[in-house]
């Protein structure tokens, strides 16, 4: 579902798991949204490859929607909404 686009959603909370491999960006993740309000969205730049089906299981599994994923070549950023 990695989409390739300038239009990225607005945030207000953002990860940086640059270099960090699985499942660390997850658990980054999982880690800032507990705190988040219901709506608001989580940034998460990552440069794992594995992480765009990651985070695809990670919403499914626990009901937060994942809003998009944009390759960036070197990176992949993933835009999380919290449920």
């Amino acid at each position: 579902m990695a989409v390739v686009s300038s239009d990225h959603p607005a945030h207000q909370h953002n990860v940086d798991a640059t270099g960090l491999a699985c499942p660390l960006p997850i658990l980054r993740a999982k880690k800032a949204l507990a705190i988040m309000a219901t709506g608001e969205v989580l940034q998460v730049i990552t440069t794992d490859r594995g992480a765009v089906r990651d985070f695809q299981a990670f919403c499914r599994q626990t009901g937060n929607e994942l809003l998009a994923q944009f390759d960036e070549s070197e990176r992949v950023v993933h835009y999380l909404k919290r449920r």
